[in-house]
């Protein structure tokens, strides 16, 4: 059995793990204050080209979520989210819990525009409302989207002038800014979003994510919320290592590639047997519309998400490839996807 259920079914690179074994018995401060987070920081700081950014490890995705949104948002303010965003489905309601609703909005292609933003701000006109304070974003998108520069151009004109936090989840955003029909630059995201992060557990370490944060008003006493929810770990050099291992070089971008690559392969294959797809992804996460006989079978080889029921006889599936995906096994899944298909024609 092989999976395309996510992308952290895999360990880590082992260039990863090498600096983390040859490290091991060396002595460092605690709580990210080691020489490696500072280096992995200014390395990041750096491929960025702002020094005047804040940037925090944290250990998930779930975790950088609920830590930055309860710290940026006061008790009654509210964040804005696509109905397929991971804090609304997948997080267990993490950010309701801190004390803060999720506004939701629905979007076929899994990103916000201003228009769905001026539709929540005009349901919410008063006091007697949660006010609508942050726009949830993620790059890619839950659905393997990506927001190009002049959707996030339009967004960070409507956010200031409304006086809106724009934060972005980058779980994914290696494979987003990878992809081949993205036109961001990471050096774009400071002057286009409040704060962001960079995915790490998704894309070839064994956990971390890399916290951005741009907005001045945003970063005082964060660490502070760090260890008030447990993210201020007393071993934070784990998490530096492998940050200055992904952004000493190109590593970071090139694992990123790769994923993407392998879901190109499986996607063109799978289209060319005049397969529709869900949603148009041009990341590591693709969505084809199968026949649900034809998903019986391959499920007894591989394993996979079936992520939306498309009519009696269809299903939407999720296949997901990773920075260490290998091509023989997407070949793999290529022949026995062919064979099914031909066996019903």
């Amino acid at each position: 059995m092989y999976s395309f259920k996510n992308d952290y079914s895999e360990g880590a690179h082992p260039r990863i793990l090498n600096a983390l074994i040859e490290s091991n018995f060396e002595q460092e401060e605690g709580y990210g204050e080691d020489r490696y987070t500072r280096k992995a920081i200014e390395s990041i700081k750096n491929r960025i080209g702002r020094s005047d950014i804040d940037v925090h490890l944290l250990s998930g995705g779930t975790q950088t979520n609920m830590i930055a949104i309860s710290a940026f948002l006061r008790p009654h303010e509210a964040a804005i989210a696509v109905s397929t965003g991971h804090i609304l489905g997948h997080e267990t309601g993490a950010i309701e819990a801190t004390g803060h609703k999720i506004l939701s909005v629905e979007s076929s292609d899994g990103k916000i525009t201003p228009f769905h933003l001026q539709a929540v701000l005009d349901s919410h006109p008063d006091e007697h409302m949660v006010k609508p304070k942050l726009v949830y974003i993620s790059n890619s998108t839950e659905i393997g989207t990506i927001y190009k520069k002049n959707d996030l151009v339009q967004l960070r004109e409507f956010c200031e002038r409304h006086h809106l936090i724009l934060f972005m989840d980058g779980a994914r955003l290696g494979s987003a800014l990878c992809s081949t029909e993205n036109d961001l630059e990471l050096s774009d995201l400071p002057a286009l979003v409040d704060a962001f992060y960079i995915g790490g557990t998704k894309n070839g370490a064994l956990l971390g994510e890399a916290l951005v944060i741009c907005r001045d008003s945003l970063k005082e006493d964060f660490r502070y919320h760090m260890k008030q929810k447990g993210a201020l770990l007393a071993k934070g050099r784990l998490l530096g290592i492998q940050f200055l291992e992904l952004f000493q070089d190109n590593l970071f971008f090139e694992l990123a590639t790769h994923s993407n690559r392998m879901a190109e392969m499986l996607k063109v294959e799978i289209h060319g047997a005049n397969i529709s797809f869900l949603t148009d992804s041009p990341t590591n996460q693709i969505f084809p519309i199968l026949p649900n006989s034809v998903i019986a079978e391959l499920e007894k080889k591989y394993g996979f998400h079936i992520w939306e029921k498309v009519d009696q006889d269809y299903s939407a599936i999720r296949l997901v490839t990773s920075w260490a995906t290998k091509e023989e096994q997407v070949a793999a899944f290529i022949e026995d996807f062919k064979k099914i298909v031909d066996k019903r024609i």
